[in-house]
């Protein structure tokens, strides 16, 4: 019965049917969010590439830790929102940010309280098969980066990824001038041409596509910070790829507190190292929050970081269901819980700041970002 409960759930997650007898359904907030805008840029020397990648970030500074910390000044917000843009020639430039807030909302207030693998007890990932499942929304938002990471599709042209795939907080990670995203295809058969010969008993092989990227942006906060201090608030980055993917793409929005989020839990898929080739979809209860971290026990293993982290809820204004991106999966803490470690997965949680940040870096135009 354990084994069926979890493939409707994993149908669910598939096919936007919500299993619930109750009316209440959980509601996307409107967050007026606050303005980030480009004040100056400055080119910098090309980088080394001489970082290792790393497919995970450890900390040992956890909720309480984070929440203890003093709440940033302006001006340090607006140091840790400022930017780097990295350019497939290699050029690199450092772009300084202003902040403003255009309306009476307190929605869009600066503030922050702020591995390997993680299984917990039972293995509860499903690995996706099928092109049925892969090539249709949400799963085929996930995409592979050629540093190991994996990233999610949130515009025509943009990943969402997390920032220490690209950058290991000193310097930037080898491959990174040619970093290439991959789309997982189904692989044809050897004179199939196209003709569909898959045995429905065995899992369709898949094969992936590679697009280029053509620049790269990465805050400051991750660069000037580290996993124990404010850095981790700050894992995240946005790829723009050579040629737009033709793919359906899935929204960014503000994270909303975890007892708003449907259940109290979040899902994210991606391509665990000990599962080669296979997208690998999970969910979980988030545990505990600060400002900028979630914190949950779903399982994961190296490669899972820069995932996509989702909920599905009803967007009022349009009268339906729409699931967005509310967070980067991003590593593994140990936390001492009353003497006792407590170890944790942990995902960045897009704030308002966050989300105009991101959002001016797709769209080119703050007033396309101003409902979160």
């Amino acid at each position: 019965m354990a084994g069926l409960s979890a493939l409707i759930l994993l149908l669910c997650a598939a096919k936007d049917v919500m299993p619930s007898s109750s009316h209440w359904k959980p509601t996307w907030p409107s967050y007026r969010v606050p303005v980030i805008l480009p004040q100056s840029t400055l080119n910098l020397d090309k980088p080394q590439f001489d970082a290792e990648a790393r497919l995970e970030v450890v900390s040992p500074c956890g909720p309480a830790c984070h929440k203890s910390s003093p709440l940033p000044t302006y001006e340090e917000v607006k140091n840790y929102l400022s930017y780097e843009t990295l350019y497939a020639n290699g050029s690199l430039t450092e772009t300084e940010v202003g902040i403003y807030i255009l309306s009476n909302s307190g929605d869009g207030s600066q503030g922050k309280s702020r591995t390997k693998r993680q299984i917990y007890g039972y293995d509860s990932r499903f690995s996706i098969f099928g092109k049925d499942f892969l090539l249709n929304y949400p799963f085929s938002t996930s995409v592979k980066l050629s540093t190991g990471c994996t990233g999610t599709l949130v515009a025509e042209k943009h990943v969402l990824t997390a920032a220490h795939c690209i950058h290991d907080g000193k310097s930037y990670v080898k491959g990174a001038q040619k970093l290439r995203v991959g789309f997982l295809k189904p692989k044809l058969k050897d004179g199939s041409k196209g003709a569909n010969i898959t045995n429905s008993a065995m899992p369709e092989k898949m094969k992936f596509q590679w697009i280029r990227v053509k620049r790269t942006h990465v805050p400051k906060g991750w660069i000037k910070g580290n996993a124990n201090d404010i850095g981790m608030d700050y894992d995240y980055a946005l790829l723009e790829l050579k040629k737009p993917h033709k793919r359906k793409f899935m929204k960014i929005g503000v994270s909303p507190p975890a007892r708003h989020l449907p259940g109290g839990r979040i899902h994210f898929s991606g391509y665990d190292n000990d599962r080669p080739g296979n997208l690998v979809y999970r969910f979980c209860d988030v545990k505990d929050e600060t400002y900028d971290l979630l914190y949950q026990q779903c399982d994961a293993q190296p490669g899972a970081s820069g995932s996509g982290v989702y909920v599905r809820m009803w967007k009022r204004q349009n009268h339906k269901w729409e699931r967005k991106i509310i967070g980067i999966f991003s590593g593994h803490q140990w936390v001492d819980m009353n003497g006792t470690p407590q170890d944790f997965n942990v995902a960045v949680r897009i704030t308002p700041l966050k989300y105009a940040q991101i959002c001016y870096w797709i769209k080119g135009n703050y007033l396309d970002c101003r409902e979160g």
